[in-house]
């Protein structure tokens, strides 16, 4: 299936056009700068929000049935939706509410709890959506629109800025979610899954999760971590990743050894355990190897290695730098898909 999305420029360029100053004016006056910003807001709301949708939930608990909401972002015209994994995770029931009031049923295609992405699909096509922007350009400042149903409240919209990159959060799982967004647009709880865009009205992030003792801190995961679940859940139905079947810890590494062997890393992943069977094993790794890299990037705990292996298609080797004892050997290691 084409997932490709497009979508046409979605602010005119005299967006950023100040109006005419009156004579003599120097510097634009405080309402001139607050109409361009306005309007701004306004063209990407007017543009991306028919995309953006209400998500119902029904989940089965101890007590009965429970019900919930959250937000989503439609990518493509018939129908795909992405959102977050805990705003899906164990329900029995789905439908999404559109901004001309429509409602219909969805289903889960796929979910990823280490991402915390889940990808629906409501029954409908012909729909508006929104295209996916470019995380990687992202610089502080920036303008940030967050689109969602707070509280319940639909199609609320609350704008900001960018005020960090490269942030870690940890997943239900415990894994690390790589470069994270953080932003100042106001969330609360029924924003989480619904698009977090730029001032040309990219979808650059999916909001995921607030710190309400922080002074509403917003944190978004980014699009291009969003682009990739999407295609390997439209793909396989689920986000395949590699394992090399180890469990380790990360340590100090001597610096003396450090010095002698011209490393480039104060600590690096030791081997506490190995699965037997599995491919470390299989190309005769040992409890007690010490991992230094994987491929060209460095290893200092385990976390490395799984944002190595979230890139590396499965059936691809990789190589392993690995110290043993006072020897540093190179290790081809084929990764097998996880399925946990």
């Amino acid at each position: 299936m084409n997932t490709h999305v497009h979508v046409p420029r979605l602010i005119s360029d005299d967006t950023t056009t100040l109006p005419p100053r009156a004579a003599g004016s120097v510097e634009p006056t405080d309402t001139e700068l607050l109409d361009v910003y306005s309007r701004a807001v306004v063209g990407v709301v007017d543009s991306v929000g028919p995309s953006v949708v209400n998500i119902g939930v029904t989940r089965k608990t101890r007590r009965g049935e429970q019900q919930g909401v959250g937000s989503g972002v439609i990518v493509t015209p018939d129908g795909y939706v992405l959102t977050n994994h805990h705003v899906v995770q164990s329900t029995t029931h789905l439908t999404t509410t559109h901004t001309d009031g429509a409602m219909h049923p969805a289903e889960v295609v796929g979910s990823d709890a280490a991402t915390d992405l889940a990808v629906i699909r409501t029954r409908a096509s012909g729909l508006p959506y929104a295209a996916l922007g470019d995380s990687t350009r992202l610089r502080v400042g920036q303008l940030a629109i967050a689109v969602g149903n707070p509280l319940g409240f639909e199609s609320s919209v609350s704008a900001g800025v960018v005020s960090a990159l490269g942030r870690g959060m940890r997943s239900e799982q415990g894994r690390l979610i790589d470069n994270i967004i953080q932003h100042t647009a106001p969330l609360n709880p029924g924003n989480s899954g619904g698009p977090l865009l730029d001032s040309r009205g990219h979808a650059i992030g999916i909001n995921t999760a607030i710190i309400a003792s922080a002074q509403g801190i917003g944190f978004a995961i980014p699009a291009h971590t969003a682009r990739w679940v999407l295609s390997q859940i439209l793909q396989h139905g689920r986000v395949r990743r590699g394992y090399l079947g180890i469990a380790g810890r990360s340590r100090p590494l001597d610096r003396r050894l450090v010095r002698a062997l011209e490393l480039e890393q104060a600590y690096a992943l030791e081997i506490m355990s190995i699965q037997p069977d599995g491919p470390a094993a299989r190309a005769g790794l040992h409890v007690g190897d010490i991992v230094l890299a994987v491929g060209d990037e460095t290893v200092q705990h385990s976390d490395n290695v799984h944002r190595v292996l979230g890139g590396v298609p499965l059936g691809t080797p990789v190589i392993l730098t690995v110290l043993r004892r006072i020897s540093v050997l190179k290790v081809e290691v084929l990764p097998v898909e996880h399925t946990r």
